[in-house]
């Protein structure tokens, strides 16, 4: 299926947004994610379906200054 994950263009199996966490080896306790500017919960994520030519954005923590 065809996505675009933070604003470039993937091509992925992951049928739920935490199944394409995975897939793009997104790990940590803090994220933030959003299918087509809807925020997705974290409890929601195994629920959420995927659709081709969604976009999805996953914010991490920055480390650093």
């Amino acid at each position: 299926m065809k996505l675009i994950v933070n604003g470039e263009a993937h091509d992925v199996v992951a049928q739920s947004l935490d199944a394409l966490l995975l897939e793009l080896n997104f790990e940590g306790e803090w994220l933030a994610t959003a299918v087509n500017s809807e925020l997705v919960r974290a409890t929601e994520r195994q629920n959420h379906v995927l659709k081709s030519g969604d976009r999805i954005e996953i914010l991490t923590p920055k480390q650093g200054g």
